[in-house]
């Protein structure tokens, strides 16, 4: 029996060009240039948080390492610096380097006299939320080398008391020469530098008189004992682990989140098309 069409089911009935192509190839939508560079911001956005994320894990296995090393060595008792510095070893001695990085926080007793004459002031430092300066003076040893002792942190507006001039015996941790890094700001490159951005030792071997140590020294203690309060010991690092393993995961759901709107933002434009193709 035959059936007559009305208007009405010409109006209902899909489009057999647009929906034959629609269901030939689906995704032919999603390959337009709009949405090809959708695409491409998407999956940068997303690469990009994620090595964010993997950054982060990075730096997180630095700081547990670097913890490690620290808590190691802070562990480790105090002994008489010739122990951990052969008598023949100044600043511009082979292997110096590592000589450096292998003793760095560990902690050292050593005899001298301070030559306040050759004082440093390290500035633009910052301690407990104060604004301040380091205070060094090099300490001349028993066998003419010399050794940058870092007295400690002195607010802005506070003067420190005098060092002694008798022969003192120090104790306090030990650290490598200090380098610029990438932005931070720079010290002169010629003259007597009485004001430093940092303990570069091999820029303030020239000034100082006798053979430099390749390490300086952040004082403990002191016999006879400096003035109480003044200046401050510079405070130890902190040890924790911050908050690299949070930043991490924030990165990933990040990531992830890109991935699934991309995902919804394609399911919906296909229903979108499909609905127009069909006349609804």
């Amino acid at each position: 029996m035959s059936r007559s069409y009305s208007r009405a089911d010409s109006h209902d009935t899909p489009r057999p060009d647009t929906v034959g192509l629609v269901m030939r190839d689906r995704w032919a939508l999603f390959l337009s240039p709009k949405w090809i560079a959708f695409h491409l911001v998407v999956i940068i956005a997303a690469a990009t948080l994620f090595n964010l994320g993997l950054w982060q894990l990075r730096r997180l296995d630095e700081r547990q390492s670097f913890n490690a090393v620290v808590e190691q060595r802070f562990s480790e008792p105090a002994v008489a610096l010739d122990v951990l510095i052969p008598d023949d070893v100044v600043i511009d001695s082979d292997g110096v380097d590592v000589l450096a990085a292998g003793i760095e926080w560990r902690s050292a007793t050593v005899s001298g006299t301070y030559l306040p004459e050759h004082a440093i002031r390290v500035v633009n430092r910052s301690q407990n939320g104060r604004a301040g300066d380091n205070l060094v003076v090099p300490l001349r040893l028993d066998d003419t080398r010399v050794l940058l002792v870092s007295r400690g942190f002195v607010p802005l507006g506070v003067e420190a008391p005098d060092v002694p001039s008798v022969t003192v015996e120090v104790t306090g941790r030990l650290h490598p020469s200090q380098e610029r890094s990438l932005l931070g700001a720079r010290d002169p490159s010629e003259g007597v530098l009485t004001e430093v951005q940092r303990l570069d030792l091999s820029r303030l071997d020239p000034q100082i008189p006798g053979g430099l140590l390749p390490v300086y020294m952040d004082l403990l203690s002191s016999n006879p004992p400096e003035v109480s309060g003044v200046p401050e010991p510079v405070i130890a690092p902190d040890l924790s682990e911050g908050n690299h393993l949070s930043y991490a995961i924030q990165w990933f759901v990040f990531s992830l989140a890109i991935l699934a709107g991309w995902v919804v933002a394609m399911q919906v434009s296909q229903k979108r098309a499909l609905r127009l193709s069909s006349g609804h």
